[in-house]
């Protein structure tokens, strides 16, 4: 017998070998009770570095606009495919105010940007080639729009935050993070 944990409810899988009609159950269903097992608690796993990734996050907020901190980690979390983030950053997002045209506009930026500062922009333009950084490195262009809009304090905490979202997106995703379930509640 196999059995897997999903929170506090365990699916035999030997069982899920037939559908409710007692017909065969399809080799995806099953696929698909094998993944909804849980996956790695990162945090209890290796507390010292979830802590030590709170810690730069946190150091990397500093001193930025809370409402462009979300926008850089919705469009990260875009990019990543990052559901549980993006869930995550929408909702800090509007509870700080946020308009929904706004948050809806983020993926589209550059169709977009009268919905967006010049500063913004800037801002979304390196979150996008520092995250899709192996396909062309950040262009000269994007660093010195940024630059020109940040000065050298601000730029480097862009950079840091843009580096923690692309970290806590790999940890979503490699551990399973299912949206809408945020912990820090």
């Amino acid at each position: 017998m196999t059995t897997h944990t999903i929170d506090t409810t365990t699916i035999d899988t030997t069982t899920i070998d037939t559908t409710a009609a007692g017909t065969p159950a399809s080799a995806a269903s099953i696929a698909a009770a094998e993944a909804a097992r849980t996956r790695l608690d990162f945090a209890k796993a290796a507390p010292k570095v979830f802590r030590a990734i709170i810690g730069f996050d946190a150091a990397a907020r500093e001193g930025l606009d809370p409402a462009l901190v979300e926008l850089i980690q919705i469009r990260a979390s875009h990019l990543n495919h990052c559901a549980y983030c993006l869930h995550m950053h929408t909702n800090d997002a509007r509870k700080a105010g946020e308009s929904e045209d706004r948050l809806h506009m983020v993926a589209v930026w550059r169709e977009a940007r009268h919905f967006f500062t010049e500063k913004e922009q800037a801002a979304l333009a390196l979150t996008e080639a520092v995250t899709l950084v192996s396909d062309g490195g950040v262009p000269d262009e994007v660093y010195a729009r940024a630059a020109a809009h940040f000065d050298d304090a601000e730029l480097a905490h862009v950079l840091a935050l843009i580096m923690t979202i692309n970290t806590w997106n790999r940890v979503a995703l490699a551990t399973g993070k299912v949206a809408g379930t945020d912990e820090r509640r």
